[in-house]
């Protein structure tokens, strides 16, 4: 059901572009979102090292994924990281980024365990409310 609920929040934030580099700004924003929300739990090194291990884990499936800056600091790492998304296809990006945030919280949720996973991520899985009184209508 993770799954689902991240595939959806990436192609709705993606907005069902055909640009790269929307779908990598998707992917990049999401995971500052996450990472917002989870280094008052597990600090700023808890969630870099994380994100660099969801990105080893992702070598296998998306070799052009890994850089050079999997070592350096975590800004370089994530400029990097949206540079390598906006450079594919869509449709490469999309599932990259799909499996890295996967990746992401399944680690996170060996370490916390998935009710804690669950209860500090899920803002940003949240469904946007169509009704919502903020979005006015055309």
């Amino acid at each position: 059901m993770l799954r689902e609920k991240i595939r959806i929040t990436l192609e709705h934030h993606a907005g069902g572009a055909a640009d790269a580099s929307v779908v990598a700004e998707a992917v990049t924003s999401t995971w500052t979102q996450m990472a917002d929300l989870l280094t008052p739990v597990i600090g700023t090194r808890g969630v870099n090292v994380i994100l660099r291990r969801s990105l080893h884990l992702m070598r296998m499936e998306c070799p052009w994924l890994l850089t050079s800056e999997e070592h350096g600091d975590s800004a370089a790492l994530l400029a990097c990281l949206k540079a390598r998304l906006a450079g594919r296809n869509p449709g490469d990006a999309l599932r990259a980024g799909h499996g890295l945030l996967i990746n992401f919280t399944e680690l996170l949720a060996t370490l916390i365990g998935e009710s804690l996973t669950e209860r500090l991520l899920g803002p940003v899985w949240a469904s946007p409310d169509p009704f919502s009184e903020n979005e006015v209508e055309p």
